[in-house]
């Protein structure tokens, strides 16, 4: 009897171009917790906490310890399964955002690039979304000379809007017309989710400008609540919608042919083709097998 090879079966996992290990999911976890308190100190601290006193001192001291947090990550990541391929990829989809970004200049809300996040964070994963998010927005930054306090924010903020598509359900076996349907809701809801968590950012330092609406160090946390809220209302509301609805305008329209050419390059990227050997059989005669016959072929998980 002639040996056989053993070839495992093809199974229909979906390809990640960034593995999160141990190490790297900390790092995510660590810059998450950072920047809730980073966005959200209002909130946090206690009206007699001496926080609020430095705060005109916290978009700096906060930027630069989340550009420092964010390279750690971005260095943990590319520590793992982050080869030559991915990082082409990677290079290509933040240059392409960033090209978006300045088409729409903002206008009414209009900014292309959010579709393109969506979609590339649902077929390459949280850790591939995360990564390109951040920098997808410090390129355009460069690119648009938006580089100031408030970068660090944009990119920690566009990091969760890219990952949060890579966490949807469904991912191997939900396609077509559903899994748009999914993509176009979470584009509506993240873009004005986006759009809230950056108004953060700035509210707590408007000072007396609208002191209806700007925040009170003085006052209780429900009180703030109620002043962004109106500051929302008020400000960015529109901008949020505007954004919302072109991103689900141009998901499904561009969805399905970009989702294909999505999955196609990371096919062909291949990103993790690992090929193993396993020990040689021996035959009834005593001989020993070859090793190509035994040889085992790990697909791309």
């Amino acid at each position: 009897m002639s040996p056989k090879s053993h070839i495992s079966p093809l199974r229909p996992a979906r390809l990640h171009a960034v593995r999160l290990g141990p190490r790297s999911l900390a790092a995510l976890v660590l810059v998450g917790a950072v920047g809730v308190v980073a966005f959200g100190w209002p909130f946090l601290a206690p009206p007699e906490s001496r926080l609020s006193a430095h705060a005109q001192d916290a978009p700096w001291l906060f930027a630069g310890l989340l550009a420092l947090l964010v390279a750690v990550v971005a260095a943990t990541i590319s520590e793992s399964d982050l080869g030559p391929k991915a990082v082409a990829m990677l290079g290509v989809l933040a240059a392409t955002g960033a090209a978006l970004r300045p088409i729409g200049a903002g206008t009414a809300g209009i900014e292309p690039m959010f579709f393109l996040m969506v979609l590339s964070g649902r077929v390459l994963g949280p850790g591939f979304g995360f990564t390109l998010g951040s920098v997808t927005m410090f390129a355009s930054a460069l690119l648009t000379g938006g580089v100031g306090p408030w970068l660090p924010f944009q990119m920690l903020a566009m990091g969760w809007f890219t990952m949060g598509a890579g966490l949807l359900p469904g991912a191997v076996r939900l396609r077509g017309r559903a899994e748009l349907v999914l993509l176009a809701v979470y584009g509506f809801l993240a873009a004005f989710a986006y759009g809230t968590v950056m108004n953060l950012a700035g509210w707590p330092f408007m000072g007396g400008a609208a002191s209806n609406i700007s925040f009170d160090a003085h006052a209780s946390v429900p009180a703030n609540l109620a002043r962004f809220i109106a500051y929302c209302l008020a400000t960015s509301l529109g901008w949020d919608l505007g954004r919302a609805l072109c991103t689900v305008l141009l998901t499904l329209a561009l969805g399905p042919a970009v989702l294909r050419a999505l999955r196609r390059a990371t096919r062909r990227a291949a990103f993790e083709t690992a090929v193993t050997f396993d020990a040689p059989d021996r035959s009834p005669t005593g001989s020993t097998a070859s090793p190509a016959a035994s040889e085992t072929v790990k697909r791309p998980t």
